[in-house]
């Protein structure tokens, strides 16, 4: 009896493994496809920040203060907008104007710097995710087909065997291509964030002067660049 409902275990996992295997598949191409996504949306990042420089910086940060003395906080924007990388950094430059009009304004000018830090965060989150879940794909869709194979080996059933491999293999390929990407985008774009965090601050820290205050210079929670270190997140 015990070998019996040992028996009846063995088959249940199995038939689990089995009934994973399409998804497993279908996950490792949404995986792909995902990755490809991110890939060119980071190129697009690299090429919006080729002009990055810090006498641009500088000068609009400067335009924009002195704007905001003449109490004209659109010329202000505008003046920063040439130096706003991204959608999420030009909303916080417009958020940092609105704030340092209104003095004492460093608490609120840290809070803007703050939550631009967690946005750049959960933004790197999805590729960290995929620099695990591809490689985990891939292990799972080569080991959910190496039992039919094996089974076809025991058969003398040649094709099944061959085609099970194929599979196996493929997505093995697959997942850590996955992995590969998305562990080279989140290495960069970590530091393209903090650059631009680093930007966000000098400009908090020259338009706070116009109130008088400075906002607290903010230090971006502990992040590596290896998403494997991002428990934090």
């Amino acid at each position: 009896m015990a070998a019996l409902t040992a028996h009846d275990i063995e088959n249940v996992i199995f038939h689990v493994a089995e009934a994973l295997r399409v998804p497993v598949l279908i996950l490792a191409l949404v995986a792909l496809a995902l990755v490809i996504v991110e890939l060119g949306g980071f190129i697009v990042e690299l090429i919006r920040r080729r002009r990055r420089d810090f006498t641009r910086l500088e000068t609009a940060a400067g335009t924009a203060r002195d704007e905001l003395g003449k109490k004209d906080e659109n010329a202000a924007f505008a003046a920063l907008r040439p130096v706003s990388w991204s959608r999420s950094m030009e909303r916080t430059m417009a958020a940092l104007v609105i704030e340092a009009a209104k003095p004492p304004a460093d608490d609120r000018l840290a809070k803007r710097l703050a939550d631009f830090d967690f946005g750049s965060l959960r933004r790197l989150e999805r590729t960290r995710m995929l620099v695990r879940a591809g490689p985990a794909l891939g292990l799972m869709g080569t080991l959910i087909p190496l039992s039919p194979a094996l089974a076809g080996l025991a058969a003398g059933n040649v094709a099944r065997l061959s085609n099970n491999l194929r599979v196996a293999f493929s997505v093995t390929v697959l997942g850590l291509l996955v992995g590969a990407v998305a562990y080279g985008i989140s290495l960069v774009r970590d530091r393209l964030y903090g650059q631009d965090l680093s930007d966000l601050e000098y400009v908090a820290a020259t338009l706070g002067a116009h109130g008088g205050v400075a906002p607290s210079q903010q230090h971006r929670p502990t992040s590596s660049g290896d998403p494997s270190a991002e428990d934090k997140a």
